[in-house]
């Protein structure tokens, strides 16, 4: 049974844009592997994953330079990241899987005729192989990364910059992701916001995260939406 939405809707939703890490494929084995392996080369201790886990979602070079801070060595970040941007180029997606209903969610969607982006903070040279790997970037029409605009999420620019690619309303298009980060650039951008309750969120729950709804698996969304869309549009639209 899907958890009801949180809220009512302001217009009905046209598009959607949806993040890619911790939302579409479990990424935690590549960071693993990836990081650990750029650490060993640099002759530094390992990191645990529950430490990675908790700092994915702001970007790559956020990522490396909180684990350089984790072992005490902040100043070998012009080392680091020419060694990060290799080992994850070679190892992209070998450890990484769709979590359960995602492929499900996605068909489903695309049936119901809402065009689809993938929006992420992950560089877009990562974003793309990945979705190829996966067999599922042929659900997207358009798919930004991290490097795409001049602002990464938590600022709303690039949801503002994806609603314009979408031809959609900020209003009109919904944000899928799975962190605060995503429900904080979809409020400022005046976009509603689906969160799913299994993804990193750096270490939290989402349960106390502002959002229009939570979800345990991507092919629940068609029913939520068509449950929101049913409630009432509020006053003046």
């Amino acid at each position: 049974m899907i958890a009801l939405p949180n809220t009512e809707p302001s217009q009905p939703i046209e598009a959607l844009m949806i993040d890619l890490d911790g939302t579409l494929v479990d990424t935690l084995g590549d960071f693993d592997l990836v990081l650990n392996t750029m650490l060993s080369e640099m002759g530094l201790r390992a990191v645990s994953s529950h430490f990675i886990k908790r700092t994915i979602g702001k970007g790559s070079e956020h990522l490396v330079h909180s684990l350089l801070d984790e072992v005490e060595a902040p100043e070998r970040f012009d080392q680091a990241w020419p060694l990060y941007q290799h080992h994850y180029l070679a190892l992209n997606g070998t450890q990484a899987h769709l979590y359960p209903g995602v492929l499900e969610g996605l068909q489903a969607l695309r049936a119901l005729g809402l065009p689809m982006a993938c929006l992420t903070n992950k560089p877009l040279a990562f974003a793309l192989p990945l979705l190829e790997n996966k067999g599922i970037r042929c659900f997207f029409r358009h798919v930004f990364g991290g490097d795409s605009f001049e602002r990464k999420k938590p600022d709303p620019l690039p949801l503002q910059r994806t609603c314009h690619a979408l031809q959609t309303l900020p209003p009109q298009t919904l944000m899928v992701g799975d962190s605060s980060n995503d429900a904080r650039a979809a409020r400022a951008a005046g976009c509603p916001v689906v969160l799913m309750d299994y993804g990193y969120n750096h270490g939290e729950s989402v349960d106390h995260v502002d959002s229009d709804g939570t979800l345990q698996r991507l092919d629940e969304l068609p029913r939520w939406l068509s449950c929101w869309q049913a409630a009432p549009q509020q006053p003046g639209h």
